[in-house]
């Protein structure tokens, strides 16, 4: 057995003996360590902020694209927001043991179903090191521990987050293993924690690029909450206000480019394109943004030809595509066909309209007069998220402490036996 598959097993057993611990911890004991990690994160800002210089400045030497090094890029408003998501974490309620239903059946028995925590999650992320503090308050939140496994590119700045949270658990009276980060970036270690390290992973996260969690989805022997990457789309009817379209717009595509709820695809009503699209390209350009539409849009506007591809990609960069549509009906189409699922939003003030969208579309977050840059586990009173979950099983959008846990029935008896 090598050296690193050594480690690996050992995280695994060191998380889930810690798991019995967090699990059988009051929730006011589960609160006060999030709170502590909240304050350990702002006291070692400046050694976090430093690492974090190192992996961007390592980056850039590397050739990292400027798209990604936003999505690395710590300073101190940026780790502040990290923070006070983990304070709403500490204030959510505590899940563990809510009582999600209750009956009587005939007999006498009652019988309850109960939130347990899932046990322990495996987290492979790239890029964004605030995920690792997102995660870490959400796995305690649920009653979780979490093995957290980031980039090569973020690998200063998760040690640096890392040491800070497990100092947390240290001053509250937990186990520094309920969190732990992996200590290689040898994608061995990804590997291994594709096949559950010996048992002791109960579900691994992926978030990252397509091909991380390509990778992941095929080769994890544990359950996998899906992410897909996020072809997100801002489709402006015929009945929506001028200036709301252009501000949504600009604010879905442009607020930050490199976010999973960025909209990649604009979709517009033939019928107001040609007054209103030359606004909102004009509101885009003047931001940078480079515009790729089909050839009615080109007709309307200046810009370049959108090939078949483009209507699939996630640019994660500020480009978009423009495609004029016939109405809600064709909107829908172009979704269903070449969406990932994540989010959508339709601006319109025809209510029975934004009605059918909202029920007709098929994707995890649906929204009516509201940017895309609102698929977010923070926005959504989560405090922060362990990502957008694209799938249909267990979880699906923002992934929450609510959604990192599972269930079990309690019944309760007085000697009934069965006929």
């Amino acid at each position: 057995m090598s050296t690193l598959e050594t480690q690996m097993l050992e995280l695994g057993q060191r998380a889930r003996a810690a798991g019995r611990a967090v699990r059988d911890a009051d929730g006011a004991t589960r609160t006060a360590a999030l709170e502590a990690m909240a304050r350990r994160l702002r006291d070692a800002a400046p050694e976090i902020l430093r690492a974090n210089a190192e992996d961007v400045e390592r980056g850039r030497a590397n050739g990292l694209a400027e798209s990604f090094i936003d999505r690395l890029a710590l300073d101190e408003t940026r780790l502040e927001g990290v923070a006070k998501g983990v304070d709403v974490v500490a204030a959510l309620p505590d899940p563990v043991g809510a009582t999600l239903a209750e009956w009587t059946r005939p007999n006498g028995l009652r019988i309850a179903r109960v939130r347990t925590p899932i046990g322990v999650i495996g987290m492979i992320f790239e890029s964004r090191p605030n995920v690792a503090a997102d995660a870490a308050a959400l796995a305690l939140r649920a009653g979780n521990t979490i093995i957290l496994r980031g980039g090569s590119d973020s690998a200063a700045s998760v040690a640096a987050i890392g040491e800070a949270l497990r100092g947390a658990l240290r001053d509250s009276g937990l186990p520094e293993d309920t969190v732990q980060i992996v200590p290689s970036a040898d994608r061995a270690a990804v590997g291994m924690m594709l096949a559950g390290l010996g048992g002791a992973i109960d579900v691994i996260v992926p978030r990252g690029g397509k091909s991380l969690v390509a990778r992941v989805q095929n080769e994890a022997r544990v359950p996998v909450f899906a992410h897909l990457e996020g072809i997100c789309h801002t489709y402006i009817h015929a009945a929506a206000k001028a200036h709301e379209a252009i501000a949504l717009t600009v604010n879905a595509k442009m607020r930050r480019v490199s976010v999973c709820g960025a909209t990649e695809t604009l979709l517009i009503d033939r019928e107001i394109a040609p007054a209103l699209l030359p606004k909102i390209a004009a509101a885009l350009v003047e931001r940078g943004c480079e515009l790729r539409g089909d050839d009615e849009a080109r007709a309307i506007v200046e810009m370049n030809a959108a090939r078949e591809e483009d209507w699939s990609t996630e640019y994660l960069a500020p480009i978009l595509s423009v495609r004029i549509v016939g109405g809600v009906d064709e909107a829908i189409a172009h979704i269903a066909k070449y969406g990932s699922q994540h989010t959508e939003c339709i601006v319109t003030e025809d209510q029975a309209v934004a009605d059918k969208f909202l029920r007709e579309v098929d994707s995890a977050i649906v929204l009516h007069n509201a940017s895309t840059q609102f698929a977010d586990g923070g926005e959504f009173g989560f405090g922060g998220e362990i990502g957008i979950a694209t799938g249909r099983m267990h979880a699906r959008g923002p992934v929450g402490a609510e959604q990192l846990t599972t269930f079990k029935y309690v019944v309760r008896g007085s000697g009934q036996t069965r006929p």
